[in-house]
């Protein structure tokens, strides 16, 4: 028989904006999953550069979303509510949560949670749902990327990155990744890139240039924005798409239009959290009929750069901030 469900539940706040500081764990009332949703028995969550914005009050949740922070974890269903048929209570399962990751128990929309792929801890499987949902949806769906491409993305060493790197690799693409520091280039290289540029030191658009005989690259996944968008452009092959998912340095950009037009350059971009429920179930089962074999044969891998108590959310949040991580940071609960 699975345990009483409590009444409250440990999570974490954020109280007030700023710095990890606001980050304060509570006594609170377990939800309650509504009609088509489930309650899952947190195990692990992970921590992605949304909680941080969400923490520094620059990407607030929408009005019906949870205010707690985490959009993804891993667990046991302990409760279903009406309509959900594919649950059941003890079922293990990771999910794309609409926010309160940071916590005892979470609730997640039925078609948002896939089940912990086979071979998977917990903490792998709480890193999988956040980064997976959004690159194969901007990678494979919107940038349409394609065996024989040159694929570029930002952040190597990312989360969002080691996924990027990984999935394109293993659909036939070939990899350019850029990172901040040799070990994270390295790190690149090992995942399946065939080019790790080094941010600080080199020119990622000679550098990719110089890897495509002077094609230039067909997609670039891009979470830097700023000043890296007109470079991107200059990167890109004729019909190039560039698919933008954050702006870390900036949301103004300076681009030079007959540039784009010459090369039919096409920009894009999206944000995974306000998206309705039918596309991110839409993409749950993309994902699950792609990506998960290549998970479950470890074909794909999890990168985990290091893990924090639930209590500890304020230290993981500081190692997410100094940059100097490589994969994903998981809270265990």
């Amino acid at each position: 028989m699975p345990d009483a469900i409590p009444a409250t539940m440990t999570a974490v706040e954020i109280r007030g904006k700023g710095g990890p500081e606001v980050l304060v764990p509570a006594n609170l009332p377990t939800p309650q999953p509504q009609a088509g949703q489930i309650l899952i028995k947190v195990a692990a969550a992970g921590v992605n550069r949304p909680d941080v914005l969400q923490r520094q009050g620059s990407y607030p949740p929408p009005p019906s979303h949870s205010q707690l922070p985490g959009l993804e974890a891993a667990g046991v269903v302990v409760a279903v509510g009406a309509d959900v048929t594919r649950w059941q209570v003890g079922d293990k399962v990771c999910a794309l949560l609409n926010g309160g990751g940071y916590a005892q128990y979470a609730i997640a929309e039925d078609t948002s949670a896939l089940p912990v792929p086979a071979g998977l801890s917990f903490v792998e499987a709480a890193a999988v749902p956040e980064t997976f949902f959004t690159v194969w949806h901007n990678v494979f769906e919107r940038g349409g990327l394609a065996a024989g491409e040159w694929f570029m993305v930002h952040g190597g060493s990312s989360g969002i990155g080691t996924t990027a790197i990984q999935l394109a690799a293993a659909f036939g693409a070939k990899v350019i990744a850029t990172a901040g520091s040799a070990e994270k280039c390295k790190a690149c290289l090992e995942l399946g890139a065939a080019r790790a540029v080094n941010y600080r030191t080199e020119d990622f658009v000679a550098a990719a240039k110089e890897a495509t005989s002077g094609k230039g690259v067909n997609l670039t996944l891009d979470m830097v924005g700023g000043p890296y968008t007109e470079k991107n452009v200059v990167a890109a092959a004729e019909d190039g798409r560039i698919v933008q998912i954050a702006t870390l340095m900036g949301m103004e950009s300076t681009i030079n239009m007959a540039r784009v037009m010459v090369k039919r350059v096409t920009l894009s971009g999206s944000t995974l959290r306000p998206r309705p429920k039918l596309v991110k179930g839409g993409i749950a089962a993309a994902l699950e009929k792609n990506a998960w074999p290549l998970l479950a044969a470890g074909k794909v891998k999890v990168v985990i750069d290091r893990t924090f108590p639930l209590a500890s959310a304020t230290d993981a949040h500081r190692r997410m901030e100094e940059g100097s991580h490589i994969g994903k940071i998981v809270l265990t609960v």
